[in-house]
């Protein structure tokens, strides 16, 4: 399967976004005459490279009634071209001794390779064939449409947590792309056809709208020359803009309850809808992320040391923003009772936590204990070639830039109090949050079935969803 859970990679990335060191990576860029924009982050620790495109179109930019069109072209992209069969990409890779994956998210989508040094002139052939070459074959579509369908079953409608997570979502963003999940919704994927792909490749797949990113031991007076000759030749074509519009004024708080024979460990997660670098309060991201890393990163946390470590209400609590979205973006607290606490009781305590930092704010050295440790983190990613790739990708197909990558040691760094207990006071509104609760079935539960050919069990209570 295609679709490549790097959850630690993006937390990594966010880190890496809000450090404080200038010119950590010291990044190379050029634009070929095609429009292709081409970026290296020298590493040269040990003699392998990290090659990364990232196309700038993701779920967000599908139309509806043709959700997971994205993700299912992902798929597509190894199933040969004009000059090489279907799985035949990753066969050369692995003989190659390489490693490969794919990536889809809202708004992007990517396809990398760890490969030798002297291995990177093949991967740049192969990429540069399917970008332009790509042969879809409906022989090809049909069966993979049905690993698909069968990936969607197995990781969201058999799995009660992703199910909730999904319709949370879809409960947050009303309208626009970042309703619908990445994979599509089942009655989509079931829908389209061999050409849909076709098209969306025509439409989205042009060096125009490409990042190259090349990580690791490698000059650029090597680099150059291999970009001009394999992607340098590919003739650019128009893209579609891509548009983020605000979601429509939240004017209420919803609750999502999903009871499931298969849950044994209840939990609780609250998804407020957020600005990003791009859209909303732009101004609160970086403080954002500061009040994401005070609230719940690691056991020096205040939500962990009161709800953990004090109260001992729950066995685990954690925050999470990711600013880097075209459109508005999602904050997110999760936490899970310890044995014997009902969710009732924790959900109390978070929403007395969480309004006192409302009122009271947090504190001067929370502020300096949360910047120093996303220091730390950025100091450690210089070790990985790969860190880099990730968190360039990330910020120039979200409609950031290589200064905007540079500049964030000392935004973060100039990061106040105040600013963060502003932006705390514009995020944590009960109207802007959707609440999730995952339980165990008890008997007698009403239960509204997702997805016809869902499995038995699953039970949606409240909320406005899809």
């Amino acid at each position: 399967m295609r679709r490549f859970h790097f959850v630690i990679a993006c937390l990594l990335a966010l880190s890496l976004a809000t450090a404080a060191s200038a010119q950590v990576f010291q990044p190379q860029s050029f634009t070929l005459k095609n429009g292709m924009q081409v970026v290296l982050i020298p590493n040269h620790r040990v003699p392998v490279v990290s090659h990364m495109v990232w196309y700038k179109v993701g779920s967000a930019d599908e139309q509806d009634g043709r959700t997971g069109l994205a993700h299912m072209l992902e798929h597509m992209m190894f199933k040969g071209t004009k000059t090489i069969g279907p799985e035949e990409f990753s066969r050369l890779v692995a003989a190659n001794g390489g490693q490969e994956n794919a990536f889809t998210n809202q708004d992007y989508t990517a396809f990398y390779q760890n490969v030798a040094v002297d291995k990177l002139d093949l991967m740049m052939r192969l990429e540069s064939d399917r970008m332009a070459n790509l042969a879809l074959r409906d022989q090809d579509f049909q069966p993979e449409r049905q690993v698909v369908i069968e990936e969607r079953r197995m990781r969201t409608e058999n799995e009660p947590d992703a199910l909730l997570m999904e319709q949370m979502r879809a409960a947050l963003f009303l309208a626009g792309g970042y309703h619908h999940p990445v994979i599509g919704w089942h009655q989509d994927i079931d829908a389209y056809h061999i050409q849909d792909l076709v098209e969306f490749h025509r439409r989205w797949y042009a060096p125009n709208n490409a990042i190259l990113v090349v990580a690791g031991d490698i000059t650029l007076e090597r680099l150059k020359p291999l970009a001009e000759k394999y992607y340098g030749s590919l003739k650019p074509r128009p893209v579609p803009e891509r548009i983020r519009r605000p979601q429509p004024t939240p004017v209420a708080a919803r609750t999502l309850i999903i009871r499931d024979e298969d849950v044994h460990q209840p939990s609780w997660t609250r998804y407020y809808l957020a600005p990003s670098y791009h859209v909303g309060a732009t101004g609160d991201a970086d403080p954002l992320q500061v009040l994401a890393e005070i609230l719940g990163d690691g056991a020096t946390s205040r939500l962990y040391r009161s709800l953990v470590v004090d109260q001992k209400l729950a066995a685990a609590v954690s925050a999470d923003y990711d600013p880097d979205s075209l459109g508005e973006t999602v904050f997110a607290l999760s936490a899970t009772p310890q044995p014997g606490v009902t969710i009732e009781t924790l959900q109390a305590a978070l929403d007395k936590a969480l309004k006192e930092i409302v009122t009271a704010g947090v504190t001067a050295p929370e502020l300096a204990r949360a910047q120093h440790k996303l220091r730390a983190a950025f100091t450690y990613a210089k070790d990985s070639y790969t860190a880099g790739a990730m968190v360039f990708g990330q910020v120039l197909t979200t409609g950031g830039s290589i200064k905007d990558v540079e500049a964030a040691p000392e935004r973060i760094a100039a990061v106040t109090l105040d600013q963060v207990n502003e932006a705390a006071k514009r995020l944590l509104r009960d109207e802007r949050s959707v609440t999730g609760l995952l339980l165990p079935a008890q008997p007698g539960d009403a239960t509204v079935a997702q997805d016809p050919d869902a499995k038995n069990g699953h039970g949606l209570l409240g909320g406005n969803v899809k």
